[in-house]
């Protein structure tokens, strides 16, 4: 079984980057089961309900979220009925589901969106315990989770604290590709940051020169959307259906 995960999607262009390849890679790379990031396809900040009905028009399995799910007050109207998943460990009794299982190709699979707390600020509650608690109630024969953070260290200790456990763990939030990506010692596929689908020539999606004058002043400056030319990234892991370890995984470019 072959799980494509596309990184964080950007803005318009983000959206129109993915539209034109993910048909191509799901065909070339022989794709059983896609899942992508959507938090910030709308303007840069959370999902709108006509981003929505677009990405429903492309085979894509579950959309996950992370800090900007709130982004877009309309989310709110359509997030109980669809295939998105926000952060498990947000506080109870917020709208949606942290994790999803559909069955697939005669086999069960699971996706689990998780959120950080290292330099992150949303509050939300532990999400190692969280997640522990999710896996031992649920049947699955593949276990995929997002875990969309800002520290490097925080998403690698989550990558051993579910190796065996699940089928693979990806970053999410940082919106650069890591060359870390590896199987841990008891079979679960890994990688710090799975990248973005948005502007190349940009400071993590967003504007050159919007962005230093923040960094250069200090005074606040609403963000703004890059321009140009896209790229999408992007990781395949192929999962064992025997056993539910990842036997191989590869980055996504282009």
């Amino acid at each position: 079984m072959k799980i494509l995960a596309i990184g964080d999607l950007i803005g318009q262009s983000g959206l129109n980057k993915l539209k034109k390849e993910l048909p191509n890679i799901q065909e070339a790379e022989n794709i059983d089961f896609t899942i992508v990031n959507a938090e910030n396809v709308a303007g840069g900040m959370g999902i709108s309900k006509s981003d929505y009905s677009e990405l429903c028009k492309l085979s894509i399995d579950v959309l996950t979220m992370g800090n900007h799910t709130w982004g877009k007050k309309d989310i709110f109207t359509f997030i109980n009925n669809s295939n998105i998943i926000r952060p498990a460990n947000y506080s109870k009794g917020v709208p949606g589901k942290g994790f999803t299982i559909i069955q697939k190709n005669d086999r069960k699979i699971a996706v689990i969106n998780l959120i950080g707390r290292t330099d992150m600020s949303v509050l939300s509650n532990n999400p190692f315990t969280t997640v522990e608690n999710i896996i031992k109630n649920i049947e699955a024969d593949c276990i995929i989770v997002d875990f969309h953070a800002e520290a490097t260290a925080e998403k690698i200790a989550m990558g051993y604290f579910l190796d065996g456990k699940v089928s693979a763990v990806f970053g999410t939030h940082t919106h650069v590709q890591t060359a870390d990506e590896q199987i841990l010692k008891k079979g679960t596929g890994f990688i710090t940051d799975i990248g973005m689908t948005g502007p190349v020539n940009s400071v993590i999606g967003m504007d050159i020169d919007t962005s230093l004058r923040r960094f250069l002043t200090s005074i606040p400056e609403r963000y703004k959307l890059a321009e140009g030319d896209c790229k999408l990234n992007g990781v395949v892991f192929e999962i064992d259906e025997k056993n539910g370890k990842t036997k191989k995984l590869y980055r996504i470019v282009c």
